[in-house]
């Protein structure tokens, strides 16, 4: 979201606080954020989409918003770069999620990137690609930008269209079981829409039409740019959903008794604390769900992570 926010946000947010949707009592489910580490390398400078990595553990994956190319960074606990990636047959016109998912069959382990963001609502280019995982070489390594490694082929692009009009959007989450697609919309109203892409066809160069599955209400936030959902992820094992904004992140729950998936967009989110940030717009679980990662926009970017209780 490069220039979008007013230079005077980064001041006013470490003033923010939030007091979560309505009716959201219950107990947050994780311990208080520990910041771990910050991003070194300069060239991270508006961390939009993370993604805890299944083939290199230790490891976060994090890209950049608009202005930087297709490029992944694989960040380690030291907030090092271990590897930088450019992704074949890629473009990056508004990157602004990431996340893990396997591919439709539900097997594999994929990175999926969202350029999704459209501040105008007027693109007619928004495109989630698919990219098999890196394994990062286990050999020793300075990595360069200019040097970039490459990511398998194939690289599988699936654009689409929204059934009631252009959206912006800014959190991508993929079911970790069956594969599916989820985007969910930043609205200002705080009434974000859920999109679910339809199964991938065996022409997956096709656009597609998403479909409305529900919606998710963020009220009553106390912020320079309230109640905007900037980042999720579903849980590992397909229960849990995470979403933030730039004040707080809220989870909701999958009722035991529930026979499908969807049933939890009609969930009340449960409100989780998170530090002051400059422009927080990512999240996602850990590899065992058990924790939260989440950093910023701007530099340094801090990581922190948030343990369940």
């Amino acid at each position: 979201m490069r220039n979008r926010l007013l230079a005077l946000s980064g001041t006013l947010c470490t003033l923010c606080t939030v007091l979560g949707t309505a009716g959201a009592v219950q107990a947050p489910p994780y311990s208080e954020a520990v910041k771990y580490a910050d991003i070194q390398a300069a060239y991270i400078d508006e961390a939009s989409g993370m993604a805890d990595s299944r083939e290199n553990p230790g490891i976060l994956w994090i890209h950049n918003d608009s202005g930087d190319g297709a490029y992944v960074y694989g960040i380690d606990r030291k907030g090092v770069t271990r590897a930088i990636y450019l992704v074949r047959h890629a473009a990056a016109s508004d990157w602004e999620a990431m996340s893990y998912g396997p591919g439709p069959d539900g097997k594999g382990n994929f990175l999926y990137l969202g350029d999704i963001g459209d501040n105008a609502r007027a693109r007619t280019d928004t495109t989630v690609y698919r990219v098999p995982e890196p394994k990062i070489p286990s050999f020793p390594s300075s990595p360069e930008k200019a040097k970039p490694l490459l990511t398998e082929e194939p690289t599988i692009r699936r654009t689409f269209q929204y059934p009631d009009g252009a959206h912006d959007a800014e959190a991508l989450m993929v079911h970790p079981k069956t594969g599916d697609i989820y985007i969910v919309t930043k609205e200002v109203s705080g009434a974000a829409g859920v999109y679910k892409f339809p199964k991938e066809p065996e022409a997956w160069w096709e656009k597609n039409t998403l479909t409305r599955v529900g919606t998710v209400t963020i009220a009553n936030e106390k912020h320079p740019f309230p109640n905007l959902v900037t980042g999720g992820d579903i849980s590992p094992d397909g229960t849990k959903v995470i979403l933030r904004t730039y004040a707080a992140a809220y989870e909701l729950v999958l009722p035991s008794d529930a026979k499908e998936f969807d049933v939890i967009w009609s969930v009340t989110p449960v409100a989780i604390p998170l530090p002051p940030m400059r422009q927080g717009e990512s999240i996602c679980y850990s590899t065992d769900g058990k924790t939260l990662y989440t950093t910023s926009e701007k530099t340094p970017a801090p990581l922190y992570e948030l343990k369940a209780k």
